[in-house]
């Protein structure tokens, strides 16, 4: 890879070109030459936060966005996010020299469950970067031992990250344990929704959309104290109808009911091999996760977005988005004494079907 990119550009047009150049080697598999290309920015006056934010993130995104289209295996998938997380540990090797922490202690980590580890390194590099001694836990950090680490260092908050909105449960447990220490949280990842709502909604005392944003807000000064006396249910008061708990904990053998009865009402299946019927479990799986949550916040349009964004993922695989009806139908059949599972169900169908009217009216 050459490394010849002029150092003159206008600041946008460098980065701009420095996406276009990590783009290249990271879908290549090029872990070298990605990290040369960091080297090169930063020794050419590229600022190292715009670095992470403007170019690292933005390849890392764009990684996601070629999975989705099923244009980039997961294997693939898997090798350019480890690189990226390779050129992070580049830069922050080459920046570690000239920080000097002074603002404070923040603790950084993923919940328990959550592997996607990028985003959380990410706001970990910037914090440090700003000022911050940052201790980054990395990915799955379960609650115990989150809050033994918040014991022995006393930090003055912590920053969670999640991905994936099926963890906010558990993302909902280290919350109310970090505040039951009085340290203050603040969340971030997709997990929490567009606008953040589910972090309010959980009781974080803040959320960012990104990295940037993150840091920002801890400069501004501390976090809002936690209410030490604060429970998981007054967050959330429908949970006392146990829908939540009793779809949860019977997930396994709702998925393999559903699964024999959809061989019987969906007659493609009995054609898939092996690996087809593999992952047709784990999509039924998906669907009883994403419906535990959605009863667990009691927001029907988490639920609807996951079959919407699942109908596409399945599209783009060449798999036909029609077998989804027909699960979200027996699963309300095995769940036709829970209301609030019912309602979520049937609305799912509803806008699967509108979705898939939609689609075929338009021309390919």
């Amino acid at each position: 890879m050459s490394t010849s990119t002029p150092s003159r550009l206008p600041h946008g047009a460098r980065l701009g070109e420095l996406v276009e150049q990590l783009w290249n080697t990271v879908s290549a598999g090029d872990e070298h030459s990605a990290t040369e290309a960091v080297a090169w920015a930063l020794n050419n006056g590229v600022d190292p936060e715009a670095l992470l934010l403007d170019v690292i993130a933005v390849v890392q995104g764009r990684v996601g966005e070629e999975w989705a289209a099923n244009r980039m295996s997961v294997a693939q998938e898997h090798a350019a996010t480890a690189i990226n997380e390779r050129a992070i540990a580049a830069l922050a090797v080459h920046s570690a020299a000239r920080r000097t922490p002074s603002l404070g202690r923040v603790t950084v980590a993923c919940v328990d469950g959550e592997w996607h580890a990028l985003p959380a390194r990410l706001v970990a590099e910037v914090l440090k970067l700003r000022g911050w001694r940052v201790d980054y836990l990395g990915a799955q950090v379960p609650a115990p031992h989150l809050i033994s680490h918040l014991h022995r260092t006393k930090a003055d908050a912590v920053a969670l990250s999640s991905s994936i909105a099926t963890r906010l449960p558990t993302a909902h447990a280290a919350i109310t344990a970090c505040q039951a220490v009085g340290v203050p949280v603040l969340v971030g990842g997709a997990a929490f929704g567009p606008q953040g709502q589910y972090a309010t909604l959980l009781g974080a005392q803040a959320w960012a959309p990104d990295a940037r944003t993150a840091a920002d807000l801890l400069e501004k000064g501390p976090l809002p104290g936690p209410l030490l006396d604060h429970q998981q249910l007054d967050d959330l008061p429908h949970l006392a109808d146990q829908e939540y708990t009793m779809v949860a904990r019977n997930s396994s053998s709702l998925v393999r009911t559903v699964f024999h009865a959809l061989e019987e009402a969906f007659p493609a299946m009995r054609a898939y091999d092996d690996i087809q019927r593999e992952r047709t479990a784990e999509d039924l799986a998906h669907i009883v996760d994403f419906l535990a949550t959605a009863l667990y916040l009691d927001d029907e349009a988490l639920f609807t977005r996951f079959l919407t964004w699942t109908a596409n993922i399945l599209q783009a695989r060449g798999v036909p988005a029609q077998s989804l009806p027909p699960a979200l139908r027996l699963f309300a059949r095995e769940l036709k004494d829970f209301p609030r599972a019912g309602r979520l169900l049937h609305r799912g169908l509803e806008v699967l079907t509108t979705d898939h009217h939609q689609t075929a009216g338009k021309p390919r």
